[in-house]
This record gives structure tokens, C-alpha cells and sequence, in this order.
């Protein structure tokens, strides 16, 4: 038996060992509780502005909005945690708009100012809770110090790498990604314009072939994926949305979708026996995943 969805649930709900927030690029991102606010400080600032602009868009004034903000917070402080659905009609109540985009980006800028994160699973329904409530209250945050360890641990996954790679991965300007690399500067090494970790492990063998979920951090951590998606740009990606993509010897193959608990692979091209029986493998583990088994 290997983990399943239902492991990454108590993590979530019970040992409070995991919480999804808004952090890199204003996505959300499934992190550790222990590193959630320096993560939060040193990447939310850039999307202060941005969550005020998506808000504008929807017709919320920033009045509007802050005073929605407020409502969030009480709401979840009386009654947390809140799903989406219970959330969105306690707004609804009080006036606050709700329609299109109008609550996601409330929530958006809620996750962005630090008031909620996304903790509990209640059924089958991420629900909302007080950052402060579900980890505690947060310490300051030394940002000179978040970020070298942003740029520590970004190496660590994705070396090697530049300061243009670390910035378009994070969301920061190039300056930041500048200054913890340079924080860093006596762990490095540096090759043809590529730095790496010096103590890190000697690269290991081309994984093996893998089903990658939607914005999987191997299409999201480098300025370009090219060396990866080669001709199949658009076939992963569509209007900024990313597909499930199988990853065969560091090149997209195929993509894939799940129905009614089934996955269903679909070929780019042509794909060896061998890694076709591997993706095969992946497809049966995947659902065994999901089931819970």
C-alpha cells in the first residue's frame, strides 16, 4: 500500500501538517504548515496590487472590498472552517457581490493579506480557516532571510538554474531573486551561466516515465519550457491553463484526464513499448491514489 489521497486529507484536516494558500504567482500551492508564513511574506507582497486591480475588474471598489474583508474574517473567527459554498452565501447575506469572478478574487485577496488558507477537507470540500486560528499566530519574518531560503530551496529542486529562472518561479521581481541568490553566494557554483547548490547531490538518472498533474512545478519553474514541451506547446497549455501531461525521459508525450475515477491517456506521438507500460503502471497507481486504497 502506498500513500493515497486520504493521507494527504488528515494531513490536511487533522494534523494540520499541510494547508493550501495563495503564495508563488498568486496560485495556490500545497505547502507545509511550518513554512507558511515566511513563504507568505516574501511572496504576497507583488500580488497586493494585483488582488485590488481583479477586484476592480468585478466592480468592487476597494471600500467594498475591504470592508468584505472584515466580514471574511469575523465570519470565519464565529463559524470557521467555512466551505466555499456556506462562505460565499454568508457574503451573499450581507450584500457583497458574489456573481462571476466577484468571491474567488475576495477570497484571493483574503489569502493574499494572510486572513485565511485553506486547511480542513469537510466531505469532499477544501474549507477555509483563519491562518492565525489553524497555525497559530506568526512571528515576524526576517525577508533578507526568506529570501535565501527561497533561493536555497528552489536550487535544491530545480538546479541549475538563473536568477531569471528563480524569479519567474517565485513570482518576484528579478531584484529579489537577485539578492537571495546572492544571500546564498558561498553555497554555489556556477557553470555557463547556471548556478547550483555546490553540496548538493550529483544529478541522478532521467526520472522514470510519470503522469504529471495540471501546473506541475516541472513546467513552472524555469523562464521557458521549451527544452520540455518541444513542439507540444499548445497541446499542455491553452489560455494559460495546463493539462495533466505524462513525462517521458524529460519530454512531454502525452496528455491524460480522469473520468469517473478512470484515467484515460492521450498521445502526442509515438511513445516506446516499454515507457508506454510504465505510463500504463502510473495510470492503475493514480487511481488507486484517488480510491483511497
Amino acid at each position: 500500500m502506498g500513500l493515497s489521497a486520504a493521507d494527504v486529507d488528515r494531513a490536511l484536516s487533522e494534523d494540520r501538517s499541510l494547508l493550501i494558500a495563495w503564495l508563488n504567482r498568486g496560485t495556490l500551492h500545497l505547502v507545509r504548515s511550518e513554512d507558511y508564513a515566511w513563504l507568505h511574506a516574501v511572496t504576497t507582497p507583488p500580488l497586493l496590487n494585483e488582488s485590488v486591480r481583479r477586484l476592480g475588474v468585478e466592480g468592487i471598489s476597494a471600500e467594498v472590498g475591504e470592508r468584505a474583508m472584515a466580514r471574511i474574517e469575523r465570519a470565519l473567527a464565529e463559524e470557521g472552517p467555512l466551505t466555499r459554498v456556506r462562505l460565499r452565501a454568508l457574503l451573499e447575506e450581507d450584500g457583497f457581490p458574489s456573481s462571476g469572478q466577484a468571491f474567488s478574487h475576495l477570497c484571493f485577496r483574503a489569502g493574499v493579506l494572510g486572513i485565511l488558507v485553506r486547511g480542513p477537507m469537510i466531505g469532499n470540500q477544501h474549507a477555509y480557516v483563519l491562518a492565525r486560528d489553524w497555525i497559530g499566530e506568526s512571528k515576524p519574518v526576517d525577508r533578507d532571510a526568506a529570501l535565501a531560503e527561497l533561493a536555497r530551496r528552489y536550487l535544491v529542486g530545480h538546479a541549475p538554474a538563473t536568477d531569471r529562472d528563480l524569479a519567474k518561479w517565485a513570482g518576484l521581481p528579478l531584484r529579489d531573486a537577485r539578492a537571495g541568490l546572492s544571500a546564498i553566494g558561498s553555497e554555489l557554483e556556477e557553470r555557463e551561466g547556471l548556478v547550483r547548490l555546490a553540496k548538493s547531490p550529483p544529478a541522478g538518472k532521467i526520472p522514470k516515465p510519470r503522469l504529471l498533474g495540471a501546473y506541475d512545478p516541472v513546467l513552472l519553474g524555469w523562464a521557458s519550457r521549451e527544452e520540455i514541451l518541444g513542439p507540444h506547446t499548445q497541446l499542455v497549455t491553452t489560455n494559460g491553463l495546463f493539462r495533466p501531461f505524462a513525462l517521458v525521459d524529460g519530454h512531454a508525450v502525452a496528455t491524460w484526464k480522469l473520468t469517473k475515477g478512470k484515467v484515460t491517456i492521450e498521445r502526442l506521438g509515438r511513445i516506446a513499448k516499454e515507457a508506454s507500460a510504465a505510463l500504463e503502471a502510473e495510470a492503475v497507481d493514480v487511481e488507486r491514489f484517488l480510491a483511497g486504497v
